[in-house]
Formats: C-alpha cells, sequence, structure tokens
C-alpha cells in the first residue's frame, strides 16, 4: 500500500514563507521524479515544480526565484520552501511521486494541503 503525507499549508501573510514536506511509504522500490502540483479554485491543476532523483530540478514561471523545491532520497521525501508569498499562490497543493513499486509502476498523489496567502 503505498502513501503519501503532506504537511506544512496554512494561512501566511503577503511576503511570508511556508515549507512544504511529502512523505512516501509503502512498497517502493524506487522513486525517479518528486513534485508539487497546485490548483486554484475554478482553475486546472499545474506544475509547481519537480525535481530528478539526482536533485535536477523544473520551475513554473510564476514561482521561479521564489520557490526552491528539495529531496532527501534516503527518506522518500519532498520539501518546497515557499518564500515571497503572494496571493495568486493560494491553492492546495498536491504533492506527486513516480517511479517504481516491488509490483509495478507508481504515480501517486498526495490528499493535498492548502496553502492561503491574505492579510
Amino acid at each position: 500500500q503505498m502513501q503519501l503525507v503532506e504537511s506544512g499549508g496554512g494561512l501566511v501573510q503577503p511576503g511570508g514563507s511556508l515549507r512544504l514536506s511529502c512523505v512516501a511509504s509503502g512498497n517502493i522500490f524506487s522513486i525517479n521524479a518528486m513534485g508539487w502540483y497546485r490548483q486554484a479554485p475554478g482553475k486546472q491543476r499545474e506544475l509547481v515544480a519537480d525535481i530528478t532523483r539526482g536533485g535536477g530540478a523544473n520551475y513554473a514561471d510564476t514561482v521561479k526565484g521564489r520557490f526552491t523545491i528539495s529531496r532527501d532520497n534516503a527518506k522518500n521525501t519532498v520539501y518546497l520552501q515557499m518564500n515571497s508569498l503572494k496571493p495568486e499562490d493560494t491553492a492546495v497543493y498536491y504533492c506527486n511521486v513516480r517511479g517504481w513499486t516491488v509490483v509495478g509502476a507508481l504515480d501517486a498523489w498526495g490528499q493535498g494541503t492548502l496553502v492561503t496567502v491574505s492579510s
């Protein structure tokens, strides 16, 4: 059984910071890409950032220079450090993990954590 547990969301004022975490557990053989997506009300889910096992990162243009994605392979954990937050960053943030379990391909999503940026 595969499980992703996210944490770190909440309410923050514009200009503030938050750090999201996502821990993967279960019958994992290997994890390739780990990433964060977000979905704002009335909008489609979009990629925020993702990172390869080797540490290569990719960011949406809207968050470049403000957000940093990182991962701890030993802990099957991915982080998203969010700085200089803006009201338009308000969304539910979802963790995504892709790789292999002991029985087949892995493409799992977390339950989502709400980030609200408001004064």
